[in-house]
Formats: C-alpha cells, structure tokens, sequence
C-alpha cells in the first residue's frame, strides 16, 4: 500500500526552515558576544588551516580505499579502478556538503554505477553498491568505539554528552550485527530465474560479502581507522589555527560531537547545531564563548573546503550536473536491461572523450 500525506513535502521544508530558525534564535539571544567571534577570524593562522585541510584530504584517501576494499568483495572482477572509486566517493562528499540528507551516499552509487554501465554490467550492480555504502558506513564502528573510549578515559566529558554517546555506540554495532547476519558473498548465491525483486534484495546482501572476510574487512576496518586517526589530527591542528591550545583529548570529544551533530542532517550541513555540538564541549577547557563557536565555523569551513573542492573537481570531471544530484536514484534508474543499452552508453561516452579532446 503507497501512503501519501498531502502536502509532505512542504511540511518537510516548513519543519527543516522551523528547526534551522530555532537554533538561529537560540544562538543569537543565548550565544556569545558575536562582535567576539567575527574578531577572532583576525588572529587565524593560515599555515595551520592548510595543514588541517591536507589531513582532511588524507582521510578521504584512506577512506576511499576502504571502501574499495568493500566493493572489491561485492563485485565479480574486473574490479573498479581505484581512482573510479575516488570520483565517485568525491561527488558523494560534494552532495552531502551542500544538500540535506545523506544524498551523498546514493550519489556515489549513481555514479559509480553509470561507470559501470559501460562495461555491460549494470544488473544488480546498483543494489550491491548501495549494500556496500552501508558495509563502508559500519565499519566507522571500529574507529568510533575506540575514540569513544578515549574519550571516556581522558577528557573533560559534559553529562549530557555521555548519554548521547552511547547511544550512538549501541545503536551501530545493533546495526552491525543485523548486517552481519545479512551478508551472502557473490559466490554463495544463485540469481538467475528469480524475481527482479529478490535479485536486488541479493545483490544488496552482496554488498555487505566483506563482513564474512576476516582480511579485507582487517584491511577496510584499518584504512577506516586511518582515515578517522587523520580527522582527529586535523582538528587538533585547526585548534592550534584558532589559538586554541587544549589537548588531543578535546580535539577528540570535538570529532565525536561533530559527527554526533551531523548524523541526521536537518539542513545543509547543519549549520549552527554544528557549532554549537563543537562549542559546548570545548567550554569544558575554559575556552571562550566566542573563541570556541568561531573555531566552530572554521572547522566546518575546513572540512568544508575538501568536500566541496575535490567533489566540483570531479563533478565536472564525469560530466553531471548540480541538479542530477538532487535525483536519487532507484534501481529502475540504475539497471541496465539490455546490451542495446550499454552500447548506447559507450558511444555516448566516447562522444564526450572526442570532445574534450582540443581541435
């Protein structure tokens, strides 16, 4: 049964302009002297904020390649080019930066899957990629719980904090154990003969192979590590751009809120709870009001900055557009049903490489 409420989608918007409007409100009559935090822009430096962007930029290296291990496991070879996987996973981080919701997730299977298309292997390719983002997003697990306990046993840690944090903890590794139950490796299934239905449920459970793989999902869970170890340093480093000099452990509780703060995007990067998520703890170092929710702001600028530059770089680069982003894909979008198709594609492709060549 398909259920519609009238008018939905505008009561979406009138709730998401309502929450951004209360936090704005809440902000400005209970914040800090905003005179204050404009002028601790003037004492930034820059060496130090390049420094925290090179870490950002590090981490979604290591965390591409993490997820190219996944993938790796999902999929009959020939595998995606790792660079393939690196547009993709760019153009996703770009949609999460400027959209609401996790659009960035579905993103990068659009085109990972378009990429594919081309070699003739679009059936069932979207949903195993889809299981993949979501093997990729679980093994966050293993960097988070051991922040988490890095944080509970050195840092200043609100009350309210606490609670917060294990709840997090507890609802992901519920996730997952369900995921891992769930996987089935590409080996271990039969396709043909059944429904178009069943076969994206299967080609999903594909997507999550790597959970029944003791060394890529070591290697997956490592490189996602890596990549959280480089965040955690680029907000110790862009604490230091900030004049802020409290130790690793409170760069550490920043990054658990940070991601606290932005697990549910409300609105384009949350802006504003972000601060505040950011704010609160560093209060507990006897960091300035003002101080504290301009770093805020830089730190998401920062983080920002890779998303969004790196994500236009390869926007561009695969020839889509703002719009298409806003599409999120189903499966009859992404599966290819015919060879007519796929060699309409290759010479749509071919089309736009004689383009870009010049003369």
């Amino acid at each position: 049964m398909n259920l519609r409420i009238p008018g939905s989608v505008w009561f979406r918007v009138a709730a998401m302009v309502a929450a951004a409007a209360g936090v704005a409100a809440l902000l400005w009559w209970r914040g800090p002297d905003w005179g204050t935090v404009w002028h601790a822009f003037d004492a930034v430096k820059w060496y130090w904020v390049a420094g925290a962007i090179a870490l950002n930029l590090l981490s979604v290296v290591w965390r591409t390649v993490a997820w190219s291990t996944v993938i790796n496991q999902a999929l009959e070879p020939p595998h995606p080019r790792f660079m393939l996987v690196f547009s993709a996973f760019s153009v996703g981080l770009f949609a999460n930066a400027v959209l609401p919701g996790r659009i960035g997730e579905l993103a990068r299977v659009a085109v990972l899957t378009r990429k594919l298309r081309l070699q003739g292997r679009g059936n069932g390719t979207w949903a195993a990629l889809v299981g993949t983002v979501f093997a990729h997003r679980l093994f966050d697990l293993v960097p988070t719980a051991l922040l988490i306990l890095y944080v509970l046993a050195t840092a200043k840690i609100p009350h309210w904090a606490i609670a917060s944090l294990l709840v997090v903890g507890g609802v992901g590794f519920g996730l997952f154990a369900f995921a891992f139950v769930s996987a089935r490796h590409h080996n271990r299934s039969v396709l043909e003969g059944v429904g178009p239905v069943r076969r994206l449920v299967e080609m999903g459970r594909h997507g999550l192979a790597v959970l029944h793989e003791p060394g890529p999902a070591a290697v997956a869970a490592l490189c996602q590590t890596l990549g959280w170890v480089c965040q955690l340093l680029a907000v110790y480093v862009a604490m230091r751009a900030f004049d802020i000099h409290a130790p690793l452990p409170a760069a550490a509780l920043v990054l658990l809120l940070m991601n606290v703060a932005t697990l549910f995007p409300l609105w384009p990067g949350n802006i504003g709870l972000l601060q505040a998520a950011i704010a609160l703890p560093l209060r507990q170092y006897g960091v300035p009001a003002g101080q504290a929710i301009a770093f805020g702001f830089g730190l998401q600028a920062i983080e920002a900055s890779v998303g969004v530059g790196v994500g236009l770089m390869f926007l561009a680069r695969e020839g889509l557009s703002f719009a298409m982003l806003r599409r999120m894909p189903d499966a009859s979008e992404a599966e290819v049903p015919d060879d007519e198709n796929a060699a309409t594609a290759q010479r749509e492709e071919e089309s736009r490489e004689r383009a870009r060549v010049a003369g």
